[in-house]
């Protein structure tokens, strides 16, 4: 699978995933959002994605799901932090969806 940013093509897994983290971008982004149906990234979905990128970049994996929702209860609130918020704005939720779109590596066991 291909995307194709800014006149680059940009290679993907069969599933979608980013295969070289360093060509992620937020027009990537964008375009991995919409295959995610997702059809616009919103600051609540930004807010996502940094914070799942910050802690890839801070801790060198993937956030598990139950500690990123405590990551985003503490910067975010109680509201913005459940697992129920997150599907509402990514469909498949924080590991399949919100990773992906945001350029992260396929956690092991997930397709």
């Amino acid at each position: 699978m291909q995307a194709e940013v800014n006149g680059q093509v940009i290679e993907l897994s069969e599933a979608g995933w980013l295969l070289n983290l360093e060509e992620w971008s937020e027009e990537l982004a964008a375009q991995i959002a919409i295959n995610e149906k997702v059809p616009e990234l919103t600051e609540e979905h930004w807010d996502i994605i940094n914070e799942a990128r910050e802690f890839f970049t801070d801790n060198g994996k993937v956030a598990e799901p139950r500690a990123f929702s405590k990551l985003m209860k503490k910067k975010y609130g109680k509201d913005r932090s459940d697992q129920k918020y997150i599907y509402s704005l990514f469909p498949t939720g924080l590991i399949k969806c919100a990773n992906k779109i945001a350029g992260l590596p396929r956690p092991k066991g997930c397709s």
